[in-house]
């Protein structure tokens, strides 16, 4: 009878097995929780209306997608133990869509050590372009790119006095050297320029600055929370500035959050318009939020599902049996490759993926609108 039992064990086991090697494990670690939640779960979102219906069709070369998200709390050191333990112990072929700047700078070690490619993190931070990263492969633009459209937008409809508020860390740095871009350009000086803490955000003493600089508008570089806190304190101070913040708080999440200080606010997009059927790619997002009986598809959303679109053409390309190494080099000879509208190219001297970049201003009724 042990015997039999032994035996159906071992054929149980080695079912299990061949169900563990018929799944390609991809790696995920980014703030479920905290500040930036709402933003990650919609990318996170976006992501999986891909997989999924990737998966449903088959999979990749016959094999199931399967993404292993975990929570780092936005926490840089927490987001490093969570990349050592996916790529360490549960053996994942590449991470994908981390998020935050500092964050997926601590990850870099990890992917140089043990040659593992990490697609389309949601930051937009210089630091991962230039120079390039062999295992980062960005999909979406720099936020350089977005603050400098953002400054030179606001020159055009001949506002002068512009501030800019930023979280002292490498992302707040990075915004605000595209903005100081965008304003040389427009030969304008920032009125007010504060960095405050990115753990401990307190505008207390930042408002009032705000007030008295006079500012037509202020540029925010900071996460979600943090935004909502400034505007809130902004307006506290009797400042009427145009608030404008960049596309890591393109979410519908964001939107609720800012409550009665949102209509207005100005938001930088790295993506094509979430409503306009013109891109393919943005057809086909719509189509299986609707399939799957979800409303809206965000911007966020968006960005998730192009990182997934290119994560899945590299698995595919990298043949029946994906490496890490597979998966590097068919990443790295990815050209022009065709994500709905928007094309992404990649080499051994370029990781940058897209350079989209557009405005996106909240309604009324609390929509992103073009």
């Amino acid at each position: 009878m042990s015997t039999t039992k032994h035996w159906c064990a071992a054929l149980v086991l080695a079912a299990l097995g061949q169900l563990g090697q018929a799944q390609i494990l991809v790696g995920q670690t980014a703030g479920f929780t905290g500040p930036v939640g709402a933003g990650v779960k919609e990318t996170t979102e976006g992501a999986k209306l891909y997989i999924d219906a990737v998966n449903a069709k088959g999979g990749v070369n016959g094999q199931k997608v399967e993404l292993v998200s975990v929570d780092d709390k936005f926490d840089p050191k927490l987001a490093a133990e969570n990349a050592r333990k996916l790529v360490e112990e549960q053996n994942v072929v590449a991470l994908f869509l981390t998020r935050g700047t500092p964050h997926t700078e601590a990850i870099i070690p990890l992917l140089d050590k043990h040659g593992v490619p990490l697609v389309g993190p949601s930051t937009g931070a210089m630091v991962l372009h230039q120079p390039v990263r062999k295992h980062v492969f960005n999909v979406r633009a720099t936020y350089q790119r977005e603050a400098e459209k953002a400054v030179t937008h606001l020159a055009s409809m001949g506002i002068t006095r512009v501030g800019i508020v930023y979280a002292d860390d490498s992302f707040g740095a990075d915004g605000v050297m595209g903005a100081q871009k965008g304003l040389a350009t427009a030969k304008l000086q920032p009125v007010v320029l504060e960095k405050f803490d990115r753990s401990k955000p307190d505008f207390g003493p930042i408002a009032p600055k705000v007030y008295q600089s006079n500012a037509q508008a202020v540029i925010m570089v900071a996460s979600g929370q943090a935004v909502v806190d400034g505007v809130k304190a902004f307006r506290a101070a009797g400042s009427t500035a145009q608030l404008v913040t960049l596309s890591n708080n393109a979410s519908g999440g964001f939107v609720k959050s800012l409550g009665d200080n949102a209509r207005g606010v100005i938001v930088t997009q790295v993506f094509p318009y979430e409503r306009s059927i013109a891109f393919p790619m943005v057809k086909e997002a719509q189509e299986l939020a609707k399939a799957k009986g979800q409303a809206d598809v965000s911007p966020a959303m968006l960005e998730g599902f192009a990182a997934a679109k290119v994560l899945v053409e590299g698995l595919r390309r990298a043949g029946a049996k994906p490496t890490r190494e597979k998966l590097q080099a068919a990443l790295e000879g990815l050209r022009k490759y065709d994500i709905g509208g928007l094309e992404v190219s990649y080499s051994p001297e370029d990781h940058t993926g897209l350079d989209f970049a557009d405005l996106s201003i909240i309604g009324t009724d609390g929509k992103f609108k073009r």
